[in-house]
């Protein structure tokens, strides 16, 4: 059901239709589902279509078509976190077109699955009974990384209902980097009532607005590239007399083989370490589909609750769009011993596997759902660092080019230090080992990296305080020396490896760098006081940024910095607010939604935390930038400047974060 709320829904840039991973992953840019066909989340196409036959007229509810065809009147749509819910209505009936993704983070197994449901849901609306049947097919290219490649299609047995499948003769299993699409492996369609064929697209669904039915056998010309005819897997529903409610529903996955190459390790997803083959994984998918649309349904209930109750109603929608971004622009493998191992990709920008400044902002939505997320990411870091290949006494950037995790890409080991980010990655690492340990009331987790925590820290001691000519994670706007904002990183890092020490009984330790941490704080307000705010940079007076990192020193209860800091920061901020987000600096109109969230965090009344989320959810509401959500756009133009579709919005939820008792509530959620 859609949100209950007195505003109106918002009108999400892109929606998420299938976000199960960064290749396996659809979106609808328009604002109804029949304006346009459905595209990956970087804008190439991947389109579905979708007819609902009513007493022998057939009309589109999704997928781009021609101006004049008989279309369903899209009444709503509602973007919740695990669902995304359509409702239509025409031709005397009502369907209710409902795309979930099981994004149960507590439960690392199903989070895992490459499964989405598609589910049709048709009531009569005038109280009689209307002849439905229900076509819906998606288009073969969503195997493929072009249509010039060729494609195969074949029915499979694997459980006792219908299941075809398509995908490259070529199979490059992990071959390409970098890349958008996914080329190797195969896409699943299955149902256990519903008629499956496959076909040329345009001739499917003629013959079904036609007659209501489809070829009686599948289309033999196969394999053949995908421009070839468009051939599409479809299924066909047959209803029959609708009055009350009927309910179907479609199960879409997909089976990559192998996810992730770590170390020059092919690893599978998570899933397949306790199951044989894609088969049983789609047997179990579509068993517990109704439990599992349930679970959905009570966590989205619930999340978005505490959200509202937390940030208002903005807020919440916000989070609520951002929860499936950042989930699948993860990809969730097992390591030879079975262990999780949790892999970004930089979406847009690097393409980069394991960015340690993409972690970093979306850490968050692990550290507030399950730590064993962030673990799971950071290990293959530390691995990394302490494997011999990485030379440097700071912490790496990036493990390669997704999805290979075989060591760093973003300047390389052999270029100059200017292109490496060492206060940025290594305080990034210490903070969140931190929080990790706080959350968890021991430090266990960094005893095996102890020796590579310290060399960081002491790192952060010889560089922070003062920071040379650097990048940090706002690279795209160039080298900065005496980065203010980046000074309160390594402060918190040196902080951060204090409370490690408190926790690990090394108490001696824990004195030194704690005193040394109080010491570079008011050191730190020395430089950067500039009156009512604090400077962006040590040497230019006048000029001012969001000082976003100042957060952990509230969530990590270090409290070296003075409360007064947080207080005239957020004072400035309001004062300086553009129509669409607040500023990350003074040299552009550029706002970072995600870093501004963790500044609206600092704020102690309700009222201004709302105050500077709501351009945020101006933004979403109305930018002309279709796309899967951005973290970087113009603040007075309100269109986007770079990247989309990345998982650095999961740090939205650092709100939630903040408020111990519904951290610790969601954490005891986890399923061990």
């Amino acid at each position: 059901m859609p949100v209950p709320s007195n505003k109106k829904p918002l009108r999400p840039p892109a929606v998420p239709l299938i976000a199960c991973d960064p290749y396996f992953s659809v979106w609808s840019q328009t604002d109804k589902l029949t304006e346009d066909r459905t595209t990956h989340w970087s804008g190439s196409s991947m389109p579905m279509f979708g007819q609902l036959r009513v007493d022998g007229v057939a009309y589109r509810f999704a997928g781009g078509g021609g101006k004049n065809s008989p279309q369903l009147e899209q009444t709503s749509l509602d973007v919740l976190p695990t669902r995304t819910i359509y409702a239509f209505s025409g031709a005397g009936v009502k369907l209710e077109l409902t795309f979930t993704t099981p994004a149960l983070p507590e439960d690392l197994d199903v989070l895992s699955w490459p499964v989405t449901y598609v589910s049709f849901k048709v009531e009569s609306a005038d109280g009689k009974a209307h002849d439905v049947s229900l076509y819906y097919d998606v288009v073969s290219d969503w195997s493929a990384a072009h249509s010039g490649q060729k494609v195969a299609w074949s029915r499979i047995k694997a459980g006792p209902f219908e299941t075809m499948r398509v995908g490259t003769t070529e199979q490059p299993v992990l071959d390409k980097t970098g890349c958008d699409r996914i080329d190797w492996g195969h896409l699943y369609v299955c149902a256990s009532d519903a008629a499956l064929c496959a076909g040329n697209a345009e001739t499917m669904r003629a013959q079904f607005a036609k007659h209501g039915t489809q070829p009686a056998h599948d289309d033999l010309d196969t394999p053949r590239s995908v421009n070839q005819g468009w051939p599409v897997l479809s299924s066909v529903f047959t209803l029959g007399a609708v009055t009350k409610s009927v309910e179907k529903t479609l199960v879409l996955a997909y089976d990559d083989v192998f996810s992730v190459e770590l170390f020059h390790r092919r690893l599978p997803g998570y899933w397949r370490k306790t199951r044989a083959d894609f088969g049983v994984l789609l047997r179990e998918a579509f068993t517990r589909r109704a439990e599992l649309a349930e679970r959905c349904k009570k966590f989205d209930e619930e999340l978005l609750a505490d959200l509202r109750n937390a940030g208002g109603e903005e807020f919440a929608r916000l989070c609520a769009l951002s929860h499936r971004q950042h989930c699948a622009a993860n990809k969730l493998a097992a390591d030879y011993d079975g262990s999780a191992v949790y892999f970004s990709k930089e979406n847009y920008s690097g393409g980069f596997i394991a960015t340690v400044d993409v972690i970093y902002p979306a850490a968050p939505f692990c550290l507030l759902f399950n730590p064993d997320l962030l673990k799971a990411q950071l290990t293959p870091v530390f691995q990394y660092s302490q494997s011999g290949r990485w030379p440097y006494p700071f912490a790496p950037h990036d493990l390669g080019d997704y999805p290979k995790a075989n060591g760093q890409t973003y300047g390389g080991t052999h270029l100059p230090m200017e292109y490496q980010m060492p206060v940025e990655e290594s305080g990034n690492m210490l903070i969140l080992v931190a929080a990790i340990a706080k959350l968890e009331g021991h430090a266990n987790y960094a005893q095996p990296f102890w020796n590579t925590l310290k060399t960081w820290a002491g790192y952060l001691e010889e560089k922070g305080l003062d920071p040379e000519n650097q990048l940090c994670t706002d690279d795209f706007m160039g080298h900065m020396a005496h980065n203010a904002n980046l000074s309160i990183k390594a402060t918190l890092g040196i902080g951060a490896f204090s409370l490690l020490c408190e926790l690990s009984g090394k108490k001696d330790e824990a004195a030194r760098y704690r005193k040394l941490a109080e010491q570079r704080a008011k050191q730190w307000v020395e430089l950067a006081n500039d009156g009512d705010h604090y400077r962006l940079a040590f040497d230019q007076k006048g000029s001012w940024s969001q000082k976003y990192n100042l957060v952990w020193d509230k969530l990590l209860e270090l409290n070296l910095f003075p409360a007064e800091v947080a207080r005239k920061e957020v004072a400035y901020y309001l004062a300086h607010q553009d129509p669409y987000g607040l500023p990350l600096d003074s040299r552009a109109h550029l706002c970072k939604n995600d870093w501004t969230v963790w500044s609206a965090t600092l704020a102690e009344k309700r009222a201004d935390f709302e105050a500077l989320i709501a351009p945020l959810y101006k933004f979403a509401d109305e930018t002309t930038s279709r796309v899967a959500l951005t973290d970087c756009y113009w603040s007075d133009k309100g269109v986007i400047r770079n990247f989309q579709a990345r998982s650095v919005v999961g740090g939205f939820f650092i709100k939630l974060l903040a408020d111990g008792s519904l951290a610790r509530k969601w954490r005891d959620r986890v399923k061990k």
